[in-house]
């Protein structure tokens, strides 16, 4: 039996045949790389839109793409298995293997801001208003990205009846080899049955924390949208997104069941980053804004 179907029951909608990839002849293209790429595709087209908009050569954003997404990717990879390390240690060739996920979008920025910094000096181009042009472009990228998640139904949190709830059957999880997933984050203590065409089936129902910080990223690229035009200097609009995203990603973090952790600490790790990331871009916003207050 197939277990593709992906229900939100609070809210009525049901997903059927949930596909975790297409296949072209034997070999399979997996959704999550699609959406990816349709992510880097719509963050190009619109950091081109914004350039044209505060008089850069929009080309310079195609060249940069080309220049970030490999190390962007190595550094979302890098992220993930640095915090994963007790697994990859004794799995080395697996590190490699990005089929199987795990991809740390918090490397991934990062990767990309430090190519971003060596690319503006090596082309002559001004770091801070670059970095302001990629931010809207960033979060859409990792708006639709985080549907990805949905397909490889990953990134949820503990068991939950709000009113965004998801159900995922059980039997999905035991078909891809994934059941320990589950069982370690104490998921099977919740299950719902549910009689689907005259067969009781078993679900996990949880947070969809994908879908949370989709929803926050939003509301944060509508901030950002509204108040490019009126950034008192360049990089402002990276500090917001830093901050925005940073506080937002804190809190849905501590609802992560499967959150990377800082050795055996029970710490998450993204939590730490996202506090250092928080108060770093606050301070560095605020004493901007002195010194372009103080010049004016």
């Amino acid at each position: 039996m197939q277990y593709t179907d992906i229900r939100f029951p609070n809210l009525g909608i049901v997903f059927s045949h949930v596909g975790r990839y297409i296949s072209i002849g034997d070999f399979p293209i997996m959704f999550y790389g699609i959406i990816i790429a349709a992510g880097f595709l719509a963050g190009l087209f619109i950091a081109q839109k914004e350039a044209k908009r505060t008089g850069q050569n929009p080309e310079i954003y195609m060249d940069y793409l080309i220049c970030m997404m490999i190390p962007a990717i190595i550094g979302a990879r890098a992220y993930y298995v640095i915090f994963s390390w007790d697994y990859y240690s004794k799995n080395p060739l697996e590190i490699i293997n990005l089929r199987h996920g795990g991809l740390g979008i918090v490397g991934g920025v990062a990767a990309a801001i430090v190519v971003l910094l060596i690319f503006a000096k090596v082309r002559g181009q001004k770091a801070a208003l670059m970095l302001d042009t990629m931010t809207m472009s960033l979060l859409v990228g990792q708006i639709m990205g985080r549907w990805g998640n949905f397909f490889n139904r990953e990134a949820f949190g503990g068991y939950t009846d709000s009113l965004l709830a998801m159900q995922i059957p059980v039997g999905y999880f035991a078909q891809n080899g994934r059941l320990a997933e589950i069982q370690n984050a104490g998921l099977m203590d919740h299950l719902v049955n549910l009689d689907v065409g005259g067969q009781t089936i078993s679900y996990i129902q949880v947070h969809p924390t994908f879908l949370y910080e989709g929803l926050w990223n939003c509301l944060v690229l509508l901030v950002i949208f509204l108040y490019r035009k009126h950034k008192k200097f360049d990089g402002e609009l990276l500090c917001i997104y830093l901050m925005g995203y940073g506080i937002g990603r804190f809190f849905i973090e501590g609802l992560r069941v499967d959150q990377l952790q800082i050795g055996d600490t029970g710490i998450a790790a993204t939590q730490v980053v996202c506090i250092l990331v928080f108060v770093g871009s606050l301070v560095a916003m605020l004493i901007r804004r002195r010194k372009a207050a103080a010049s004016c």
